[in-house]
């Protein structure tokens, strides 16, 4: 994962993202730089634009969220009874003194 971050640090840094900037990003944060994780890192970033997968990585989870909400029907909503409330507490109170003896 630092080789992902290391390759956006550059890129908003205004970077180009090659394997001697990703490895002084990685080296600077004190992690050790694997040569061939680089390597594959800046092969697959070649061609690729970053800004617009940022923006469909960001867009994408937002646009879903909508119309996962609205398959979802109203749950209705319980009556609980005070009683069932309490012994529930003391359930939770019980289960807490066993942890702490």
């Amino acid at each position: 994962m630092e080789y992902i971050y290391a390759a956006m640090l550059l890129h908003k840094a205004g970077q180009q993202i090659n394997e001697d900037g990703v490895k002084k990003v990685l080296e600077a944060a004190g992690a050790k730089p694997d040569a061939s994780r680089i390597k594959a890192l800046v092969a697959a970033l070649d061609g690729v634009n970053i800004e617009e997968a940022i923006q469909k990585a960001v867009i994408a989870p937002v646009a879903a969220a909508p119309a996962e909400a609205s398959k979802e029907k109203p749950k209705e909503e319980k009556k609980e009874d005070p009683a069932e409330d309490k012994k529930r507490e003391e359930q939770a109170a019980a289960g807490l003194g066993a942890l702490f003896g």
